[in-house]
């Protein structure tokens, strides 16, 4: 009979261990991990982000994972790859560091360099961490993808790429040739890689062939802040647009000098976070207006009614964090790619990687950006329709401050408006 009593208690033991340790192993968070640089506004801004939409998933009860429900939970470090003179390989140590310690079940936003991103590939691959990245924007990462698809098939983009700037950037200035029949451009850009092939991109693929004159074309040097030569120069050939190409602080100046001294021009291009949120209209001393920029992604730094997530966002965001949104690139896909990856977590039924994957090349989300699918490099497809891509958009700023969207046609919410002097050519 003790023998009996004491097998009882045994098996008794043995499922109240299996019973108890499943659900404690159910109740352990999906750990999402973010590395990139979050010294700079568009790394510590997707951070934010990312732990907003953390906040209102875990609000809910968390992921269903099978059966149960299991909370998520951000870790973050910051491998500083975008901070003048920090190499590659210290970017990846830490890229390392976040996948063996804290051991995600995906990563968040990601290397802030393209070339990070692109040496951090082979990292990824070899842990089999999937990572969905709204930063780095080089489309070199997509060609490895679809050269090496069962190797590389854990990365995906949700922000735009390098690609898809062009592309807008072409679509702001066949809208502003069609609206006023300009075609007389003066060309600025930042004299660094991604900003000089940029400018070449849309000199050959769009100048050209549309039938511009190009009346002079500058590069100016990472921290320069006097942009009158090249001004100067715009004022005497008569250019009917300046095309600025920059993503360092100083540029906001050239917007500044190019208002002060009144040319009877547009001045349309990007200049990425550093004219994208509402404070700058302060940091550069409410001498903006006029200036049109293209945002690389809707709901990073400014939203539209007519996507209505975006607004959502917006308003979660500041009531947060008690600040808005200044980053014109990376905040909005960054708070979407949590909400992307709990949907592939619930479809597949579990975290583990190649099941994550095979949901996420599913993806057909209503999100902040409009629609989200990605492409056979595992890139987010942009385009100008809402309800069919991801959006990017292109504003203007006013005289009074506020920033209406003037391109995509559909969710522009104001037409481009001319500065003194500067008359339509047809």
């Amino acid at each position: 009979m003790k023998r009996i009593f004491c097998s009882s208690l045994l098996v008794l033991s043995f499922l109240a261990c299996h019973v108890f340790g499943h659900i404690a192993h159910a109740q352990e968070p999906i750990i999402l991990g973010v590395p990139t640089s979050t010294g700079f506004i568009e790394g510590k801004e997707s951070l934010r982000a990312v732990n907003l939409a953390v906040d209102e998933i875990n609000a809910t009860g968390g992921v269903k994972v099978g059966p149960v429900k299991r909370l998520l939970k951000v870790e973050s470090i910051d491998i500083r790859d975008a901070a003048p003179g920090v190499p590659v390989p210290e970017a990846l140590l830490g890229l390392e560091k976040i996948i063996l310690e804290k051991k995600p079940a995906a990563l968040l936003v990601g290397p802030f360099r393209s070339e990070a991103l692109l040496a951090g590939m082979d990292l990824i691959a070899k842990y089999k961490v999937p990572m969905l990245g709204t930063i780095a924007m080089s489309p070199a990462s997509e060609d490895k993808i679809k050269k090496e698809p069962d190797k590389f098939k854990y990365i995906f983009r949700t922000s735009f790429n390098a690609k898809f700037l062009v592309k807008y950037l072409i679509g702001t200035m066949a809208f502003i040739n069609k609206e006023f029949g300009f075609n007389k451009v003066y060309i600025v850009n930042q004299d660094v890689a991604w900003a000089r092939k940029t400018a070449e991109l849309i000199t050959q693929n769009y100048f050209q062939k549309a039938g511009w004159t190009i009346l002079g074309q500058e590069a100016y040097p990472t921290g320069a802040s006097d942009f009158t030569p090249a001004l100067t120069k715009v004022r005497e050939k008569g250019a009917q647009v300046i095309f600025p190409i920059f993503d360092m602080p100083q540029s906001g100046v050239l917007v500044k000098q190019w208002n002060t001294m009144k040319l009877p021009c547009l001045m349309a291009g990007s200049m990425t976070s550093i004219l994208s949120g509402p404070g700058v209209w302060k940091t550069f001393d409410k001498k903006i207006g006029g200036a049109i920029n293209c945002n690389f992604e809707l709901g990073s730094a400014i939203a539209s009614a007519k996507v209505p997530m975006s607004k959502k966002f917006e308003e979660a965001y500041q009531k947060k964090w008690g600040v808005p949104l200044e980053a014109g690139h990376g905040p909005a896909p960054s708070y979407e790619s949590v909400y992307i990856l709990a949907e592939a977590i619930e479809r597949a039924g579990s975290v583990a990687p190649d099941a994550i994957v095979a949901e996420l090349e599913k993806t057909n989300r209503m999100g902040v950006m409009g629609r989200v699918k990605f492409d056979d490099g595992h890139q987010a497809i942009y385009d100008l329709d809402p309800d069919k891509a991801a959006l990017g958009c292109v504003f203007q700023w006013t005289d009074t401050g506020h920033r209406v969207i003037v391109y995509p046609e559909s969710i522009a919410d104001g037409k481009i408006q001319l500065p003194a002097g500067l008359k339509p050519a047809k």
